[in-house]
């Protein structure tokens, strides 16, 4: 966006226009679909889709990629899960797909086609909030410096199919995540109570908005 505006005031409106139109080129608006990611899928470049239909295939790069997220990463499923998580991982298949998989320590490895619809949204957003914008399929403001760039992850439904302490979980990486300053999150839900815990203080930098109609305002 470059237009020369002719009074000062002019200028102004044109500058605040130009940082919504950056804002907006920096959001990654994610709706994982559970039943689109228990399948095998063929790899191909790695770039998270809005949907997290190939959860795999991103898996498979930012295992080898990152140490140090993926560590993370494993450490955010194990904490939401029943079961012991031992690491979460990608497998090559015949034919050249790729299948996300559990490594629960022991015994054969879990396919993520065994997965609940919350388990598996619990571990696509993890892993958004993990990663950015080298990862997600989004289109980088070329005119800020890297150093500089926000994403925000906007999530309608961040609750969906999620159990309370997935929730939670969830919410508490979002805001360890966020003190870097590379990243926010934008989320939907039906409680905010669970989504922040008891008091929506406890999570440090989370802001409650209540949207009901009879509601009391902000938390």
């Amino acid at each position: 966006l470059r237009v020369a505006g002719r009074t000062a005031g002019e200028r102004q409106v044109l500058a605040a226009a130009e940082q919504v139109v950056v804002a907006l080129r920096s959001v990654f608006a994610c709706d994982p679909r559970p039943a689109a990611m228990r399948a095998p899928v063929p790899v191909a470049g790695g770039r998270l889709l809005p949907g997290c239909d190939n959860l795999a295939d991103v898996l498979l790069r930012t295992r080898t990629e990152c140490a140090i997220r993926h560590g993370l990463l494993v450490s955010a499923v194990r904490e939401a899960a029943l079961r012991p998580v031992h690491d979460v991982l990608a497998e090559l298949r015949p034919g050249g797909a790729v299948e996300a998989v559990l490594d629960r320590g022991a015994g054969p490895r879990t396919p993520l086609a065994r997965l609940g619809d919350g388990e598996l949204r619990h571990l696509a957003l993890a892993l958004v909030l993990l990663t950015g914008p080298g990862v997600l399929e989004v289109d980088p403001a070329a005119e800020v410096p890297g150093a500089y760039q926000c994403l925000t992850v906007l999530a309608d439904g961040l609750d969906r199919d999620l159990d309370a302490r997935q929730l939670r979980g969830l919410v508490a990486l979002a805001g360890r995540a966020v003190e870097h300053g590379h990243i926010r999150l934008i989320g939907a839900v039906r409680d905010a109570g669970e989504g922040a815990g008891a008091d929506p203080a406890a999570v440090p930098g989370a802001t409650v908005v209540d949207l009901t109609p009879d509601g009391a305002g902000n938390g």
